[in-house]
């Protein structure tokens, strides 16, 4: 008798890798955000989708812009080109609220992908949090150090 692992077989490779490139088309995470924005190529709007305006002045992830996902609407969203990528967060993997905010962007036509892990995920990794009521920037407290991604 095998594991509960093994109980039910695998898929089979292409499936498998079906499966794990749609995955890819909605998340992201938050080692590859950090590197984007350490890197200056901050290609898309990272959303910081839960919470009030003093919960988001305590700590956030810099350069997030504060939108809750009940907020988001057709008319609030003409700020950004039809183009722009949304990355959403929330606390962590017990929040939906990032799921909430990218399904209500996917039903608007705007391209949207989820940040794993959200503000748990982001301490996790050791990055660093800013506080106010702006943005903020990655590398401002950070120094400038480069990843050496390919």
């Amino acid at each position: 008798m095998g594991s509960y692992v093994t109980a039910i077989p695998a898929a089979s490779s292409d499936i498998a890798a079906t499966h794990f490139a749609r995955r890819l088309t909605v998340e992201t995470d938050c080692a590859d955000v950090a590197d984007a924005m350490r890197n200056d190529i901050q290609d898309f709007v990272l959303l910081h989708v839960v919470g009030t305006k003093e919960s988001y002045g305590k700590r956030h992830v810099p350069g997030a812009i504060h939108l809750p996902h009940r907020e988001i609407t057709a008319e609030r969203m003409t700020e950004w080109s039809p183009e722009t990528l949304f990355v959403t967060y929330c606390a962590g993997p017990h929040c939906n609220g990032a799921d909430q905010a990218a399904l209500k962007l996917a039903r608007l036509g705007r391209p949207v992908k989820i940040m794993i892990g959200g503000i748990t995920g982001w301490a996790d990794e050791g990055f660093h949090f800013t506080t106010g009521e702006q943005p903020g920037n990655f590398n401002a407290s950070q120094g400038e150090q480069r990843s050496a991604r390919p």
